[in-house]
């Protein structure tokens, strides 16, 4: 299960099952869970807790210490979860002490070839980061976001759950739940209504989040005045959904 030419420090600690391929290097305080997969020539460093079921390829680097210039070699921590997909060339790097000293992935996400999730980033569960997306460091993503290729994300900007962008866009601002987005710098286009229907939301969900978005874009209300008409509405999972990411903007929301 694990090629001869891997090098594992005698202090890493991986289930009995855990396959690691020729010339990867893993090193101390690494944990990895039952099923999880490492390819060929992977470096895996720590402090790192890697979940259940994983499959890491060919040169990602997971747990590198992070390229902030403040960061001055303090115990920091990666978190996986289950499930993930790691492409090729992925580049994934601990916390910093000026955060909460960790970057967390959440699990059933797949991060495409050459991917970078920078220090102190929250990353959900299920989500798509497609090839060369970057995210830079403390930047906050929920839960089935899909960032398109090339997509890179400012630091400290949050993107609600379900959001998503094109290829090549710029994300300076804050992307609400839902919100699909394009450009350089990224600008709303709509919501990722389409994503919608494939996940089986009802028609009722769908309609009042259509109406909800335009109230967000299309009524020329300032922020607090569209919440207040989104919080005037029946009570409903989804919207509250929309209405946490908006509450959560700190940057400002992109429009």
């Amino acid at each position: 299960m694990i090629h001869p030419t891997a090098i594992i420090d005698p202090a890493a600690e991986l289930a009995e099952d855990v396959q690691v391929g020729p010339y990867s290097v893993i090193g101390p305080d690494v944990k990895i869970g039952a099923g999880t997969v490492i390819s060929s020539h992977v470096v895996i460093n720590g402090p790192t807790t890697i979940g259940k079921n994983n499959r890491i390829f060919q040169f990602a680097s997971v747990g590198e210490e992070c390229q902030d210039k403040k960061y001055n070699g303090e115990p920091t921590r990666l978190e996986i979860g289950d499930d993930n997909v790691i492409r090729e060339s992925v580049t994934i790097h601990r916390g910093t002490i000026q955060d909460n000293s960790l970057t967390r992935i959440g699990s059933r996400n797949l991060l495409m070839a050459y991917v970078h999730v920078a220090h102190d980033c929250m990353v959900g569960d299920d989500c798509i980061f497609a090839n060369n997306a970057s995210i830079a460091g403390h930047a906050h993503v929920g839960n089935g976001v899909i960032l398109g290729g090339m997509t890179g994300v400012h630091q400290f900007c949050k993107i609600g759950s379900y959001a998503m962008t094109s290829g090549c866009s710029f994300v300076t601002k804050d992307i609400p739940a839902y919100i699909m987005v394009s450009g350089n710098p990224a600008e709303a286009r709509s919501m990722n209504f389409e994503g919608m229907k494939r996940r089986g939301w009802s028609k009722e969900v769908i309609s009042t989040l259509r109406s909800a978005y335009k109230t967000v874009y299309r009524q020329g209300l300032t922020l607090e005045q569209a919440l207040a008409e989104l919080e005037s509405l029946p009570a409903m999972d989804e919207l509250q959904i929309l209405i946490d990411s908006l509450k959560a903007s700190e940057r400002g929301i992109t429009r």
